[in-house]
């Protein structure tokens, strides 16, 4: 039997292919290697499954740093606000939590795996799990999937959804990218996004401020200029081997660029108190201190960050923990407030692409046609989820674009298959 559609992996986006392609009538195979469909989704969002995010399209592309803009024409056919209408029509509520992420009402990213699951049966996709492709032949009219231990299979649509290289305990190890070249296309440079960042400054190695999180604070990348690239105000966290976090994470992407360019290592800078200038801060503090002369300076200063903060920070300008406010220098006070505002690490690389959440790079965008998904290289071929070169920051925004490009592509592919 030759099938209408055939997906290979079965990750958010290939689930959303074959469903999207069952639904247009379309006979539809869906293999994977793993024992298990849907693995990255039930792991995401701490196993609670960010689905999505209900901000406005605009805002939604803004957070896909990567080649975002490719999704407006896809966008126009499926978006972010139909995902969240497709899983309540599958009975999974929706609520929303802060910066617009949408998670199952239940809490619990099983139900969303198990309803895409379900209604795959209801369609009568036909799924083959632990099934290795070994390779792909390109035809005229239809592909062949040779198998690793059963018969090639053949069929007139080819959905390639096997994912990057993050995360690779849940099958996505790069398996597809060679598949993409064979069909002529161009894989750009791959690299870890929403990674942690490695630093040997001696603080770091020392372990002085391991495990000391700091909240609402503005993480810069800087260029060679000491220019910021990208700022992000969020939590960070400092770790044993360098920065973590929530706006490290999202910072990661354009460190790593900096050492692509040869450039490192890359300086991170941390602003602790975004909302006040320096000069507010100078005010402020002067004026406590001329107020209590005979108070330290540790307890005039006590609350502003982590006490184990406030204790490097002394260290490092040569303030003594019992020195009092009279006895602190000009240059004492002022480099303490200046370490508040532009506290520096160097960081000289990240942890690999496979300790990442995201990969970047993938399917050049430029070889595939926006609002079909289809290959510009070969006929009946599609791709869609992270393979392709487009990636986004954590909070809904890669998943969305898996389920997005999943669901334009099973339906294109189906239509061309049928026909």
């Amino acid at each position: 039997m030759t099938y209408h559609v055939t997906v290979i992996g079965g990750g958010p986006s290939g689930l959303m292919a074959a469903i999207a392609a069952a639904e247009q009538g379309a006979s539809v195979l869906l293999l994977e290697k793993g024992k298990k469909l849907g693995t990255k989704l039930a792991i995401s969002g701490g196993g609670r499954c960010n689905v999505t995010n209900r901000l406005p399209e605009e805002e939604v592309i803004r957070h896909l740093p990567g080649n975002g803009k490719f999704l407006y024409s896809p966008f126009s056919v499926f978006n972010n606000y139909d995902i969240i209408d497709f899983f309540e029509r599958l009975g999974v509520g929706l609520k929303e939590e802060d910066h617009g992420r949408m998670f199952p009402a239940s809490n619990k990213a099983q139900d969303v795996v198990q309803s895409l699951l379900t209604y795959l049966d209801t369609l009568h996709v036909e799924v083959r799990k632990q099934t290795k492709v070994d390779g792909i032949q390109y035809g005229e009219n239809h592909h062949t999937i040779h198998l690793s231990d059963s018969e090639p299979v053949h069929t007139k649509s080819l959905i390639i959804a096997t994912g990057g290289k993050a995360v690779p305990h849940t099958g996505s190890t790069g398996d597809g990218y060679k598949w993409a070249k064979t069909a002529g296309h161009t894989i750009t440079t791959l690299f870890p996004t929403e990674v942690p960042l490695l630093s040997d400054d001696s603080f770091i190695k020392e372990k002085k401020l391991q495990g000391v999180s700091l909240r609402d604070v503005d993480v810069s990348v800087l260029n060679q200029k000491n220019k910021p690239i990208i700022t992000h105000k969020m939590d960070m966290l400092f770790t044993h081997f360098g920065i973590s976090g929530p706006a490290v994470l999202r910072c990661s992407q354009y460190a790593v660029k900096e050492f692509m360019k040869g450039h490192k290592p890359v300086t991170i800078e941390i602003d602790t108190l975004p909302d006040q200038t320096l000069q507010q801060l100078t005010e402020t503090y002067m004026k406590k201190r001329e107020e209590n002369p005979k108070k330290t300076w540790k307890n005039t200063i006590k609350g502003i960050v982590p006490e184990r903060m406030i204790d490097y920070l002394m260290e490092n300008n040569d303030i003594p923990a019992e020195q009092t406010n009279a006895h602190l220098s000009k240059e004492q006070f002022h480099g303490f407030l200046q370490n508040l505002k532009h506290f520096h690490v160097l960081v000289h690389d990240s942890q690999p692409i496979e300790k990442a959440f995201v990969t970047g790079g993938g399917v050049s965008i430029k070889e595939v046609v926006p609002n079909t998904l289809q290959s510009k290289m070969m006929h009946h071929l599609y791709f869609c989820g992270e393979i392709l070169d487009i990636h986004g920051y954590t909070g809904g925004y890669n998943i969305t674009s898996a389920l997005v490009t999943g669901h334009v592509s099973g339906m294109n592919a189906a239509w061309e298959g049928m026909a």
